[in-house]
């Protein structure tokens, strides 16, 4: 590293500062897993499944130990949730908190689906305030820092002004577009596995909408609702709230994601299309 570690009042003061160093972490955890992604074809990295049936593979595993120590490095500070890691509990004491995902969209990493990530978040007072997605299998790299706009590839990015739900580029669960598409004609797009992804086309206008299914956790969620935030979009529950992170159960609801002039129509064609 070249500089000190940074501080609590580092962050606080002006989350860019950290934000570079973040982005090269997540492209050099991209560079790990790259080679054992295969397109169109099964991963060379071993695979196991957890108890509840996720898979998981041993690049999740290495991604997610270089992770936990060059982050640890950067941000000492910071406290840890990880979806490859055992929860810490202390993280809830933490003002300062790291959310991880090594590998968002594993099943997709394992069959050669390459709309996969790594997502990272650094959370203040359970807020994120710096964020990076990176699909390393397109050499995309999003990235924001609370106040300061959001990029694509460095470049600032805006999410897409629409606001009708009529002809809006959505993705999402199949089954749950399949019931949007009946109150609006709607643009179905093909599935992006990963949910930090997923919004994070929506931040930069490629996708208009985007939906959640329920039990999506921080670690899929925190970095990219920073990123589309920030590019002038929002992700939100179907009451029209925004997620809390870093909570004894890090779990969510269906969420809704699209720029804000969108927002209101999709909600409500949403909590019909989510309880039809």
């Amino acid at each position: 590293m070249d500089r000190q570690p940074f501080t609590s009042r580092d962050v606080r003061a002006d989350p860019r500062g950290i934000l570079s160093a973040i982005v090269a972490a997540a492209e050099e955890a991209g560079r790990m897993a790259l080679p054992m992604f295969r397109p169109g074809a099964a991963t060379t990295a071993e695979l196991w499944h957890k108890s509840g049936g996720s898979p998981v593979t041993a690049a999740d595993v290495a991604v997610d130990a270089f992770l936990n120590e060059r982050l640890g490095a950067l941000c000492p500070e910071a406290g840890w949730l990880s979806e490859e890691t055992a929860d810490d509990a202390s993280r809830l004491a933490l003002p300062l908190v790291w959310i991880v995902d090594p590998i968002d969209g594993t099943r997709a990493f394992a069959t050669g689906h390459p709309d996969w990530s790594v997502a990272v978040a650094l959370l203040v007072e359970g807020r994120p305030v710096a964020g990076v997605v990176h699909a390393p299998a397109h050499g995309v790299t999003y990235a924001a820092a609370l106040g300061h706009g959001a990029t694509r590839d460095g470049a600032r990015m805006t999410v897409s002004s629409r606001d009708r739900l009529d002809g809006a580029r959505t993705a999402g669960p199949a089954d749950t577009l399949v019931h949007l598409s009946r109150m609006a004609a709607i643009q179905r797009m093909p599935r992006v596995p990963s949910l930090a992804l997923r919004l994070a086309r929506v931040a930069d206008g490629t996708i208009e909408a985007a939906l959640v299914s329920r039990n999506a956790r921080d670690w899929d969620l925190a970095a990219a609702d920073l990123i589309l935030t920030e590019a002038g979009g929002t992700v939100t529950n179907l009451g029209g709230e925004v997620p809390l992170y870093n909570r004894p159960m890090p779990v969510h609801g269906a969420l809704v994601a699209s720029g804000i002039a969108l927002h209101e129509p999709l909600v409500a064609a949403a909590r019909a299309a989510f309880e039809p």
